[in-house]
């Protein structure tokens, strides 16, 4: 576990993030009414046109993760994506938790970015290998 659990850690938020954000431009994704519902409001570009930049973000972020040479570049592009995916539990309450039930009773949208904090924990987790040489076997 310990030879290769911060690899595949690496590998799989890689690879979500790669996978799900590509969902998002290509116009397959199930988060896109959340999302677009979510980013409404935002200036410069219409709500299509920030599904796409965010899609793409996350595929940067996901890439980024792949390799540890560019660690701190996803760990910082996650973060502030982060900000992001928590939106709806403040702006879409009613459709994030069920009715008369906030902040304790998540509907499965509120679960969707409530399990964030697992990803957010995962990025803190390989952020802390950032400095530490790896051990010649």
């Amino acid at each position: 576990m310990a030879r290769w659990g911060i690899v595949l850690l690496r590998s799989a938020l890689g690879i979500v993030f790669v996978w799900f954000g590509l969902l998002k431009p290509l116009g397959l994704s199930p988060a896109e009414p959340l999302v677009l519902a979510t980013v409404a409001w935002m200036p410069v570009l219409d709500a299509y046109g920030w599904l796409a930049v965010i899609g793409w973000w996350e595929v940067a972020i996901g890439v980024t993760f792949l390799f540890r040479s560019t660690l701190r570049i996803a760990v910082a592009l996650l973060f502030l994506q982060m900000v992001g995916a928590f939106m709806p539990l403040v702006i879409l309450s009613d459709v994030t938790f069920q009715a008369g039930r906030v902040p304790y009773a998540p509907t499965m949208e509120g679960q969707y970015i409530i399990k964030n904090l697992v990803i957010i924990a995962a990025a803190l987790v390989l952020g802390g290998t950032v400095r530490n040489r790896p051990r010649p076997d």
